[in-house]
């Protein structure tokens, strides 16, 4: 009986436990999965049939000599084994007494973009690697930018390899001012540099000796206490709609997950589109009722009034709403090996809302090894070469069919991301990061809008009201048509 009470409360201990989901990200041969493999020996994560399978797999098919390769606990798929490289995204899970973490380790070359991009959308921190060797390389710059683009607020420097340059400061310091020189300008507020060896263990899990010089902390040390509550928005409710919930006729609930803010018993909610107004009558989850709630807890409203709210509609602060709008900006990325069609209509799938969205015109696309804009305004780019391929990125107009609830990406990640899905071949064809709203005045130089002459076409002024009908109802469908005589 003892027993069952002692698991149950390690169990309880363990759940109660903060989450911190990290990527790492780096060129080839930086040790990336070499340095999760080490985390996870060292902080003593493996079983004892794991530790016997990688010893066995190091003198077969290992890479680190009379080492141990600790790449292979990551290295999952057979062509990543066999050719000492990542490919897929591997998560791997473990905890220490302090804090539990998901790790992606995600490829390093530039045609598994799309993997990285996965791998980064839910994470908290990225750990970038440099081979002390080279430095900071045209790969490092890429991956930084991708980070950065995802709204990764925590990144990792990690100097590796410090043993085969003698584990020297000076070309620690030169690595750290040449990276600082260049993340300066994309804004990541949190940058952290840590020299360290994946294959020996130096500042890994615990400081080094062969570091005195280095008055920081190690990884391990880092990924424990970094803060991450200031992460999520607690400043803008927005409640997604995933589900309404009508067990009986005296109960109806709202259901989906908190995307951002705080909401409280009695507060004051605007259902989205309609503007209706209600107060909240309670908070439900299934260990019982709450007094508030807060991301990314998935609860059940119910409102003190009855009005109709569906899936995909939004309940938010009567205060504090988010932008309303068909027309918006965003970064693109390619995802899908078919190119782009800019003359495809796609699934939008934002929150819990799906409708159908339209590209309306593509500003320019970003080379992701120099950060260079290329447009055909600029001359950098044929117009014939505007449509996307696989893995590339660009900053992009859309139109919507009904409008979306929306905030910028960088204020809120959950309601300012969003997937394209092709209609005919149900891919996933793009992920984007919302800029902003787009004004309707904006668009008309930014897409080439059909006109119709109403003269050069015979209908006379007897006609105007009905013709400002259709019209009308063209825009609300998504279509824009412009007039004149």
């Amino acid at each position: 009986m003892e027993n069952k009470l002692n698991i149950k409360e390690y169990l309880d201990k363990d759940e109660q436990k903060d989450l911190l989901r990290l990527l790492t990200a780096g060129s080839v041969d930086d040790g990336k999965s070499t340095l999760i493999g080490r985390l996870l020996f060292d902080s003593k994560k493996l079983y004892e049939d794991q530790l016997a399978a990688l010893e066995r797999d190091s003198k077969r098919m290992g890479n680190a000599g009379d080492h141990i390769d600790y790449a292979l606990l990551c290295d999952g798929l057979k062509a990543e084994r066999e050719q000492g490289i990542t490919i897929d995204v591997a998560y791997r899970y473990f905890s220490t007494n302090n804090r539990k973490f998901i790790i992606a380790d995600t490829p390093g070359h530039e045609q598994y973009t799309r993997n990285m991009i996965t791998g980064g959308s839910t994470a908290n921190l990225a750990i970038i690697l440099v081979d002390a060797r080279l430095g900071v390389i045209t790969q490092t710059c890429r991956h930084t930018f991708l980070v950065s683009l995802l709204g990764i607020k925590h990144v990792v420097l990690a100097v590796n390899k410090m043993d085969l340059v003698e584990f020297s400061e000076e070309r620690f310091n030169e690595i750290v001012a040449e990276y600082k020189k260049f993340v300066g300008p994309l804004g990541i507020p949190d940058v952290t540099c840590i020299p360290l060896s994946a294959l020996d263990g130096d500042n890994v899990v615990r400081k080094s000796e062969r570091t005195p010089w280095y008055k920081g902390i190690s990884l391990l040390e880092l990924l424990e206490t970094v803060s991450i509550e200031n992460d999520h928005n607690l400043a803008d409710f927005r409640f997604p709609v995933q589900y309404v919930l009508r067990p009986n006729l005296d109960f109806r609930g709202f259901c989906g997950k908190i995307a951002s803010g705080v909401v409280r018993k009695g507060d004051e909610v605007m259902a989205l589109p309609s503007g209706k107004k209600s107060h909240i009558k309670s908070i439900v989850t299934y260990e019982g009722e709450l007094d508030y709630a807060f991301p990314p807890q998935a609860v059940t409203l119910t409102l003190e009034d009855e009005i109709d709210v569906s899936r995909g509609e939004m309940l938010v602060h009567a205060d504090n709403v988010p932008v309303i709008g068909r027309n918006f900006e965003a970064m693109l990325v390619w995802m899908d090996e078919e190119a782009m069609d800019l003359d495809k209509s796609f699934f939008i799938k934002h929150t819990t809302n799906t409708g159908r969205t339209r590209i309306d015109s593509i500003k320019y696309k970003v080379d992701v090894n120099t950060m260079e804009h290329l447009s055909v305004e600029n001359g950098k780019l044929k117009k014939e070469e505007l449509p996307l391929q696989l893995n590339q990125i660009a900053r992009v107009t859309f139109t919507t069919a009904k409008p979306l609830f929306f905030d910028p990406y960088q204020k809120n990640k959950a309601c300012g991301s969003f997937i394209l899905i092709d209609p005919i071949t149900n891919n996933t064809s793009a992920v984007g990061m919302i800029i902003d709203k787009v004004e309707a005045r904006d668009m008309l130089n930014a897409i080439e809008i059909p006109t119709l002459n109403l003269t050069a076409l015979g209908i006379g002024e007897a006609h105007d009201e009905a013709i400002e009908k259709v019209v009308k109802e063209l825009d609300r469908q998504g279509i824009a048509v412009k007039i004149e005589r």
